[in-house]
């Protein structure tokens, strides 16, 4: 699914450690990948507009163009990618503005990248980047974590599934993270096969114990996510799936104890928890629906797992 890798590195050892994830995705896909560094000025733009111009020259400009075209020259032909179609592209302006202008253009399908780069007011804040793209890009934006769980070396426990986990609030737009998350799962573990596991946060209030008791809620909550399970494995043969519904109101905190810790599985009993998260940026709205917006910056703010976030298109429209 993911044939057009695109990486925002910003000069830092810690953006260059998506490189080695891009590439297996990449390899998995027989895919390309496209280096990209955005050339700014924040301090000297922020000093005052009387002193742009004498700081801000088409010289300087240009200076910065090609020492970041030299860097990432030499980053393409860094081992990781060895064997993988490399390109490289350098923008002039804000980072996130560039970056969501260039996936057009680039026919990219993903951005991988870590959550951090390089700090200090010289340098384009990797996180803040991180952030807008997020929120704004069309394609799904894989964010790694500098301390976070590897996703591509192998696990010590060699009986180790690896895990997708991916929260579902019933909606379809909810839904949109599923086939991106079995794409992704196929991608990293390949030749081997890993796992989903779906988790639905019931919340309490939504259950009108007048009419409709919350043990009935909790059946149908079960039965969508077992609708979902088997959907799934129907069109990714091999492809195992697992899901549990938790009764909550706190949304997040509930998402991140399966992810992390671990929880009890239908039909699975107790997994050691989860390497990584994949959700949507959109579900349901309004007052008896939990915000899955909100939801997905909580986890990227909270969790050291690495975080595949997918923006519905239906939402670009709206938002």
């Amino acid at each position: 699914m993911f044939s057009r890798i695109l990486v925002p590195l910003d000069g830092s050892q810690r953006a260059e450690s998506a490189l080695p994830v891009a590439a297996k995705i990449a390899r998995a896909a027989n895919g390309s990948v496209v280096l990209v560094q955005s050339v700014n000025f924040p301090s000297q733009l922020n000093a005052g507009a009387a002193f742009a111009p004498a700081l801000y020259t088409p010289e300087l400009i240009e200076a910065q163009e090609a020492e970041a075209t030299r860097y990432l020259q030499t980053i393409s032909t860094s081992p990781v990618l060895t064997g993988i179609h490399t390109d490289v592209r350098v923008f002039t302006g804000t980072p996130a503005i560039s970056i969501l202008d260039s996936l057009a253009s680039e026919r990219a399908d993903l951005i991988v990248m870590t959550s951090h780069g390089r700090t200090g007011l010289a340098r384009w804040a990797l996180g803040s980047v991180a952030q807008q793209l997020v929120r704004h890009a069309p394609v799904p934006v894989f964010v790694l974590r500098e301390h976070g769980p590897s996703v591509i070396e192998p696990h010590p426990d060699m009986e180790h599934l690896f895990r997708v986990l991916v929260p579902l609030d019933g909606s379809p737009l909810a839904e949109t993270s599923l086939e991106p998350a079995a794409a992704l799962v196929s991608a990293l573990t390949a030749p081997s096969q890993g796992a989903l596991h779906l988790v639905l946060v019931l919340l309490p209030y939504e259950a009108d114990t007048e009419y409709m008791p919350e043990a009935l809620a909790m059946q149908g909550a079960k039965s969508y996510l077992g609708g979902v399970a088997e959907r799934l494995r129907t069109a990714h043969a091999g492809l195992h799936v697992t899901w549990t519904v938790a009764a909550q109101l706190d949304v997040a905190s509930a998402i991140l104890r399966v992810a992390e810790r671990g929880d009890d599985t239908e039909g699975a009993g107790v997994f050691g928890g989860c390497d990584m998260i994949a959700m949507a940026t959109h579900g349901y709205s309004g007052l008896k629906h939990w915000m899955m917006g909100s939801v997905t910056e909580r986890m990227l703010e909270s969790t050291k797992l690495p975080v595949l976030i997918v923006r519905p298109v239906a939402a670009n429209d709206t938002h």
